[in-house]
């Protein structure tokens, strides 16, 4: 039974305590709804949501678990809501409430308990490394190398994470890892609405951090990039963080990394967190582009138009049925551009295009590839 319409005043100083404060700013134009993703694979109307919080029938939206936080509205609004901070702040009044998704409720419990949102067992997170030259990190190191859960533990990832120390070495990068010692960043917990969750892992790796004598950190994943780098400093961090893509792009400028030639034509995917999240867009182009042979083409949605996966917020650890996954459109989308890959840099979306491309018959195997491998190819 749907409960009674709350004074306004009452639900947008609740809303505002929670971080959505510019929600009262919304003037219902509609446009975020013409915007989001969701809206070109089920009826879903973003504005009538976000009405629906303003007169306090928060409980009433399944809707608002389905928020990938591409920050595509967000960047459209022409008022300037901060539509993720507003749908976060839903989040987190419907998880203190204990009202939260069963497999998303796993995957945070598994991120505290275990360290992982698999909960696998911390002994088996360097497991992906055996045979390779991979160090724990010390003081005199120029780079902690977070590895992130998937590349941890997923056998799609970890191959990410092999051939980026394979590139690193190449270069003569000074480099370690935590190993066993590393744990999640905590992104999902955030992203879902448990701040109590996030909280306890960012102090846990932050202490680490900081016993371990670690200045400047270089991700795999753009979740952990932008975790790392825009969340962390609430609670004290001061690390220079950079993506990988960044730090390979840098070692070609440098002349430390001199591709071979590759004959491929490939596209790339902007992955939302690194992309419109953080502005990054040039760099894993320059990498690519900086490999003679290798044909670059544009989907066109690209950059800040670029196609969510369907990953992000949270998402990754929910059922999403077929029908409905934007990983399915963005495949089709790269296939149009008659490219032999598909290049991306983020492990949710490497793991969101591989499952779509499980109903493609195609003859190369190899046609979903993360930066560092297509790099690492011509070398």
């Amino acid at each position: 039974m749907m409960e009674a319409v709350r004074p306004f005043d009452e639900v947008m100083d609740e809303v505002a305590k929670e971080g959505g404060e510019s929600l009262s700013l919304c003037y219902q134009c509609g446009l975020c709804s013409g915007t989001c993703p969701w809206g070109t694979v089920r009826d879903f109307n973003l504005r009538k949501m976000l009405r629906m919080v303003q007169l306090g029938l928060v409980e009433e939206s399944d809707d608002i678990w389905l928020c990938s936080t591409c920050k595509a509205c967000v960047d459209r609004c022409p008022r300037g809501v901060e539509l993720i901070d507003v749908i976060g702040s839903m989040r987190r009044m419907l998880v203190g409430g204990g009202m939260i998704p069963q497999m998303q409720r796993s995957a945070v419990s598994n991120m505290v308990q275990e360290g992982n949102p698999w909960g696998n067992p911390a002994e088996e997170r360097m497991d992906w490394a055996e045979g390779l030259d991979v160090k724990i990190y010390e003081r005199d190191m120029d780079w902690l190398l977070f590895v992130g859960c998937a590349p941890s533990y997923d056998p799609r990832n970890q191959k990410v994470a092999k051939a980026l120390v394979e590139v690193l070495n190449k270069a003569g990068v000074s480099f370690g890892v935590l190993g066993a010692e590393e744990r999640c960043c905590g992104d999902s917990a955030r992203r879902i609405g448990d701040e109590q969750a996030f909280g306890t892992m960012v102090e846990r790796n932050v202490a680490k951090f900081e016993e371990m004598g670690v200045e400047r950190v270089v991700a795999i994943s753009p979740h952990t990039f932008h975790t790392l780098k825009n969340d962390y400093g609430e609670f004290g961090s001061e690390l220079e963080i950079v993506h990988h893509t960044q730090l390979l792009a840098e070692l070609v400028d440098e002349g430390k990394l001199v591709p071979g030639r590759l004959e491929k034509k490939v596209t790339y995917h902007d992955p939302c967190y690194l992309g419109r999240h953080n502005g990054v867009y040039e760099e894993p182009r320059k990498v690519l582009e900086s490999i003679p042979g290798l044909e670059l083409v544009e989907m066109e949605r690209s950059r800040e138009s670029s196609l969510c996966c369907g990953g992000g917020g949270g998402r990754f650890w929910t059922e999403t049925v077929a029908e409905e996954r934007f990983s399915n459109l963005r495949l089709e989308e790269a296939l149009g551009t008659g490219a032999e890959i598909l290049v991306t840099c983020c492990p949710f979306c490497l793991l969101n295009f591989e499952d779509s491309s499980k109903g493609i018959a195609r003859d190369d195997s190899t046609y979903i590839l993360d930066v560092a491998e297509v790099l690492v190819k011509s070398l």
